[in-house]
């Protein structure tokens, strides 16, 4: 069934361009969630503040969750991505429940597919596709957070791959079709979740596409780290299974389309572009 998906996803993608939906934390928080709605029965006597944590209203407050689905669906998405952005042991942290990870994800894309299958079956000629979102982390391994001590590192290469690992696990068991590495920094970061990845397709003897998705943190067309668009393409092109290179959030669609064209131009793989409003005016407001 999954090949068959992902068969149906190329396919697809053959004869048209495919819409990915748009931003999940905004639209989440317009319904106004409060604290005992991320905490549920679950995390009900949990030590800590959890409100702001979105990842865990797939767990506690699934029709939240759903309803966001639905709206881009019913907007015409082909492509949802499931609400796991922070479902990492890094990010889960600061809250202590990184030992939550795998249940998170896996949640996430059973709602995501849920939903899917349900626009599927009214639109049977527009199949419609789960991306499981894996966010960055706040995690960099190209540079040093200590800003006196440039070789240093809090988390190593392995630490990372091992801190992805649950995520890619959940997001598998729950029927994703398409594994998205997105908002990303740091290019050695998407590394690790890369190799996590890989070694979890070979575990559970299944393959499924890879999207690479970067951002952009200035002017001058650089990732965080300092890495150029050209150099973040090549330094990811030979991930086995990819689908698509592209770059979201940013500086929004009009900075960003230069850079679009410049991948385009340079990798065989397919394109992605989810920009963002752009940056903010002095008053707050978003021109784009």
């Amino acid at each position: 069934m999954r090949k068959n998906r992902t068969e149906i996803l190329y396919r697809e993608l053959e004869k048209r361009i495919l819409v990915l939906d748009g931003a999940m934390g905004t639209m989440l928080q317009k319904f106004n969630p409060q604290e005992a709605d991320f905490r549920g029965e679950i995390f009900k006597n949990h030590r800590i503040l959890l409100k702001g944590n979105n990842d865990l209203l797939s767990l506690n407050r699934p029709d939240i969750v759903k309803s966001v689905h639905r709206q881009y669906l019913e907007a015409g998405a082909d492509i949802i991505e499931t609400n796991s952005f922070n479902a990492n042991k890094f990010s889960q942290k600061d809250y202590e429940l990184d030992s939550y990870v795998y249940e998170i994800a896996k949640a996430a894309a059973e709602i995501a597919v849920e939903c899917a299958e349900e626009f599927s079956l009214i639109t049977p000629d527009k199949p419609r596709f789960v991306a499981g979102s894996v966010g960055p982390s706040g995690k960099t391994l190209s540079m040093s957070p200590d800003v006196n001590n440039p070789a240093y590192r809090d988390v190593t290469f392995d630490d990372a791959v091992a801190a992805y690992r649950p995520a890619i696990e959940g997001l598998i068991d729950g029927g994703v079709d398409i594994i998205l590495f997105e908002t990303i920094f740091d290019t050695l970061n998407a590394k690790a979740a890369a190799y996590a990845a890989m070694e979890v397709f070979e575990e559970k003897n299944i393959q499924l596409p890879i999207m690479f998705s970067g951002t952009i943190s200035d002017a001058a067309g650089r990732l965080l780290t300092g890495q150029t668009v050209e150099a973040f393409l090549i330094s990811i092109s030979h991930v086995p299974n990819l689908l698509s290179i592209g770059l979201n959030c940013a500086l929004g669609a009009e900075e960003m389309k230069p850079y679009i064209k410049e991948i385009s131009e340079k990798t065989s793989a397919l394109v992605s572009a989810h920009p963002n409003a752009g940056l903010p005016d002095n008053d707050g407001n978003y021109t784009q």
